[in-house]
């Protein structure tokens, strides 16, 4: 029988992570994984001098957590932050991309907002805070900054992040942040210039707001982190796991090549998807995993596109979104060889295009040569590229649980997270079922549950 202090369920970002963190600590720690690979959603390809993620393509330092994972693995793995094209974003109208603006200046010379709405965001520092605590990002910000403003910012930012509805996500739950500058300060603006103004010490500076990736792809972090955790405390092809309460604190089950295999843990952490605990937790009461389980993901088709030649048709920014009031058959284009060296040949260009969603989810079905035809055609209407432009290379990705939606259910979900807390003290429930989905929120997880005292 083997023995473990903690298993990690899970070797995404956050299961990686924690494992890390555990393992610098000096705990006896060991990583089951049910995928034959690990990293998750992160899923890094190198194709004919293209470089493409099937999962997420960039994060924000937002966290000190993030710069201290690249500084800890010593050299393994450099964090690269994006170029400062990255900083230019933009937005579909009509029949081609604007620059959403970054200025109160360019907030006001936009043709992204109606003029009654220009003058609203003027008078956003004096507007009454909110006080409904379920209000979505889509009222809140047409309350407080007009409706096109909604259409031709909102919406497509949450239609990049969740590939979501504004008016479906509760703003405490989906972005908290911005609730908190409202209900702290009465105002975005106002809150964010008392953030500005408060003092920093050297750990905090650390959270840059810079765009990151990995250099060569987040691929090449997630192969560091397990590289550092170590082979042998990591067990991929891990079906049919199961956890069981045990007298010396858990009894974890599963199979590898035909084999059942059980390790006795006195902790456990699960990283993987809600929608796999009520197969992993089989002792929970059937009530309580309801509420546990309650998460909708969102479906998103991601697809890699190599261009060799642009023919100057560069476009040099982060990507373009189309709002969902557009009608286009794309969430967004990212364009990680404008924002990261070496994604593609010299004079080419890697796009990332992004479709589905909760409005679209049909679209995950459909098949490659329906997906390619939109590429093609949207390359010449919405990138402007030359009609005999061919990509030289493209790669479909299918996402069927994509993106966790934090709608108004999720309360119900961390108070079931809490009540198996209270039960059952070293078993921890993590992953992006809870704080948040972006990678830098996994990273800050995975070093929260290791550094968990209460455990």
């Amino acid at each position: 029988m083997t023995q473990r202090d903690t298993i990690v369920i899970g070797a995404g970002i956050t299961g990686l992570t924690a494992a890390f963190q555990l393992r610098r600590r000096g705990t006896d720690v060991e990583i089951l994984e049910c995928r034959n690979r690990v990293g998750g959603q992160i899923h890094t390809f190198h194709i004919d001098g293209f470089t493409f993620e099937s999962g997420p393509n960039t994060g924000v330092v937002k966290y000190p957590e993030v710069a201290e994972l690249f500084e800890q693995l010593d050299g393994k793995c450099q964090i690269e932050t994006a170029h400062t094209s990255a900083k230019r974003r933009l937005i579909w109208k009509g029949d081609r991309f604007h620059d959403l603006p970054s200025s109160l200046t360019t907030a006001i010379t936009t043709p992204l907002f109606t003029w009654k709405d220009k003058l609203r965001i003027l008078g956003e520092p004096w507007r009454r805070r909110g006080t409904d605590p379920d209000e979505s990002v889509g009222d809140l910000a047409e309350r407080r900054l007009g409706r096109s403003f909604v259409d031709y910012a909102v919406d497509p930012f949450l239609s990049g992040v969740y590939a979501g509805d504004p008016y479906r996500l509760p703003t405490r739950l989906a972005l908290p942040k911005l609730y908190r500058l409202e209900q702290d300060h009465g105002s975005f603006v106002r809150g964010s210039i008392a953030k500005a103004r408060q003092p920093k010490t050297d750990r905090d500076r650390k959270a840059t707001k810079a765009v990151f990736s990995a250099k060569g792809g987040f691929g090449r972090l997630t192969e560091a982190l397990a590289e550092s955790i170590g082979a042998d405390r990591i067990t991929t092809s891990a079906r049919h796991i199961s956890i069981l309460p045990h007298d010396k604190g858990w009894m974890v089950s599963y199979e590898k090549d035909g084999e059942r295999h059980a390790i006795e843990a006195r902790r456990v952490i699960t990283t993987c998807g809600a929608y796999s605990l009520p197969r992993l937790l089989p002792f929970v009461d059937s009530t309580l995993m309801a509420d546990l389980n309650n998460l909708y993901y969102a479906p998103v088709v991601q697809i890699g596109v190599g261009i060799d030649d642009t023919r100057g048709h560069d476009r040099m920014a982060f990507g373009g979104l189309v709002p969902s009031g557009e009608r286009r058959e794309v969430l967004g284009i990212l364009f990680p060889s404008a924002c990261f060296d070496g994604r593609a040949p010299r004079h080419g260009a890697a796009l990332a295009y992004f479709m589905g969603g909760v409005r679209h989810p049909e679209m995950v079905d459909m098949g490659n040569d329906e997906l390619t035809a939109i590429v093609r055609r949207t390359l010449v209407d919405m990138l402007k590229y030359p009609a005999d432009l061919a990509p030289r290379t493209l790669r479909i990705f299918r996402h069927e649980r994509a993106i966790p939606q934090y709608e108004v259910s999720t309360d119900r979900r961390l108070a079931a997270i809490d009540r198996l807390r209270e039960l059952y003290p070293t078993l921890t429930i993590a992953g992006n079922l809870r704080d948040g989905i972006g990678i830098a929120d996994r990273i800050k997880q995975g070093f929260d549950v290791a550094g968990d005292e209460r455990a």
